[in-house]
């Protein structure tokens, strides 16, 4: 019996092990996790999570449909190191695990301010569940919110503080918000719905100098001037969890290096989600996506190949942050000299920004727009070619070109 152990427990294992399940698998399945806790949703946690004292963590799956399976779940149990010629995994509680194919489910971890201390009180960052109960615990009793990164994480979490009624200051080094990731246009308009809500937005912030004690941080140096702090949020990004693959002697860049199938160059050792760099198929370039989306179809993905049904990944990729009242989504990447055209929205304060390459539609970007937001993932994924002008406009239903 084939032996499969996956690293990891977020949604790219979880849903490795439903596909199999689904799949007919007949192999032998155990997912290691670091975390006490089954595969949870991740996106709740910078939202209704941290805003409801009550609230626990959606589960992806319950318990019981491991079990009814056969899968093996370790968890709170982390992989220490990784014997690519015995093909087999060694536990921090010391418990080895032989397999026959091994996959790198292990997502990323959140970057750090650099030269702090990890035990300050009141710096919070936000990977995990642990996590989010510490942000939780720490916004019950916080006076202001300070937030470092204009980033998706950051913005939700500047939102939902904004809506318990705590006074919120975001810092971003950008010149915009989300300039990585959204169009100038978009990250306005998020910028302009924050101030509305009484979230302070400082663009272009440089800190210099974090004034803490062996217990507290206690203010920040922003361009001279000095900020006292409460509570501190970092949301300055995620690093990809390579450690275990690079201590193997596994090809890194960004990531995981794999194939087209999420086949490292070991022939035994596959990686998926978050931790990897893959081709992407639509550009000819190796890219790394920190998404839901991603993680689930890059485990459908090796799913097939398991299961004897190759099939190259190929996914269009979407996003979404809900960020209080706005819900923000993406269909598709666009490269930064793409060209932009508003497509207004059927309702006040909604719209969609239209990118083109050559004249062909690349990415949609939705602002509180989500009927236009299905029609443009379904319009990408066909590659259904319509005229730009017709696209554009609002008098046209974007779905009536399906």
């Amino acid at each position: 019996m084939q032996k499969v152990v996956i690293v990891g427990g977020g949604h790219a294992a979880a849903q490795l092990c439903a596909s199999l399940t689904e799949g007919g698998y007949t192999g032998k399945v155990t997912l290691v996790s670091d975390e006490p806790h089954l595969p949870y949703h991740r996106p709740p946690l910078s939202k209704t999570f941290i805003k409801d004292p009550a609230a626990e963590p959606q589960l992806l799956r319950a318990e019981a449909a491991y079990r009814d399976a056969g899968i093996e779940l370790v968890l709170g149990d982390a992989v220490r190191s990784i014997d690519r010629a015995g093909r087999c995994v060694v536990l921090a509680s010391g418990r080895t695990l032989d397999y026959d194919v091994l996959v790198l489910a292990t997502g990323t971890r959140a970057r750090r301010l650099p030269g702090l201390p990890e035990s300050l009180e009141n710096l919070v960052y936000l990977r995990n569940t642990d996590d989010a109960l510490r942000l939780r615990s720490a916004l019950g009793t916080a006076s202001t919110v300070t937030v470092l990164g204009g980033g998706f994480i950051g913005l939700e979490i500047a939102a939902t503080a904004g809506h318990l009624g705590k006074p919120v200051t975001v810092f971003e080094a950008a010149p915009r918000l989300m300039a990585r990731s959204v169009s100038p246009e978009a990250s306005e308009h998020v910028a302009a719905t924050l101030s509305e809500a009484g979230v302070q937005v400082r663009l272009g912030a440089k800190v210099e100098h974090v004034e803490h004690d062996e217990r507290r941080v206690a203010a920040l140096m922003v361009d001279g001037e000095r900020y006292p702090v409460d509570l501190l949020v970092a949301g300055i990004g995620a690093v990809p969890e390579t450690s275990l693959a690079e201590a193997a002697g596994l090809a890194c860049d960004n990531g995981v290096v794999v194939d087209a199938h999420m086949r490292t160059a070991d022939q035994a050792i596959y990686a998926i989600g978050d931790c990897t760099s893959f081709p992407y198929a639509r550009s000819g370039k190796s890219l790394r996506l920190e998404s839901v989306q991603n993680a689930n179809d890059q485990a459908r993905t090796l799913a097939g190949v398991l299961l004897g049904k190759p099939a190259p990944y190929g996914a269009l990729p979407w996003f979404w942050s809900d960020q209080g009242a706005l819900r923000l989504q993406i269909a598709g990447l666009a490269p930064p000299d793409a060209e932009r055209a508003l497509r207004p929205g059927a309702k006040p304060g909604s719209f969609s920004v239209l990118h083109f390459v050559g004249g062909q539609l690349v990415c949609v970007e939705s602002i509180n727009a989500p009927i236009d937001h299905i029609a443009a993932r379904k319009l990408l994924e066909q590659g259904v070619q319509v005229p730009r002008e017709q696209l554009v406009d609002p008098a046209i239903p974007l779905k009536s070109h399906l």
